[in-house]
C-alpha cells in the first residue's frame, strides 16, 4: 500500500468511528480491556498517532497498527473480511466506507 492509500483508509476508519459517536482515548497498555467500547475507542485514537509514522516513514509500524484496528472491528463484528480486503486495494478497485456490521458493502443495495 502505499502513503495516500494508507491515509485514505485512515479516512475511512475515522468517519466510521466519528458516525458512530466512538469516542478516541488511548487505553492503558498494562491493563486488560474493560469493554469492547473501550478497545473501539483506542483503535479510533489510534488513527491520529498513524498518520504521524506516515510522516516519518514508519511503514511498518504503520501496517501493524491498521492490521490491529482491522482485526478488532473485524473481531467485534463491525466490518466483513470482504470489505477489508476491499479497503487495503489499490485505488483502482473501490475501497467502500464501512456501514453498518454485517452488511457488505460490496453489494449495491
Amino acid at each position: 500500500m502505499t502513503k495516500n492509500k494508507h491515509l485514505e483508509v485512515i479516512g475511512i476508519l475515522r468517519s466510521y468511528f466519528e458516525s458512530h459517536a466512538i469516542d478516541k482515548i488511548d487505553y492503558p497498555h498494562d491493563e486488560l480491556l474493560d469493554t469492547q467500547a473501550s478497545g473501539l475507542a483506542h483503535c479510533h485514537g489510534m488513527l491520529y498517532r498513524m498518520e504521524q509514522f506516515i510522516q516519518q516513514d514508519r511503514m511498518g509500524k504503520t501496517n501493524r497498527w491498521l492490521g490491529f484496528i482491522q482485526g478488532v472491528l473485524w473481531d467485534q463484528r463491525r466490518i466483513t473480511l470482504d470489505e477489508l480486503m476491499s479497503q487495503n486495494r489499490p485505488n483502482q478497485q473501490t475501497s467502500p466506507e464501512i456501514e453498518e456490521p454485517g452488511h457488505d458493502l460490496g453489494s449495491e443495495e
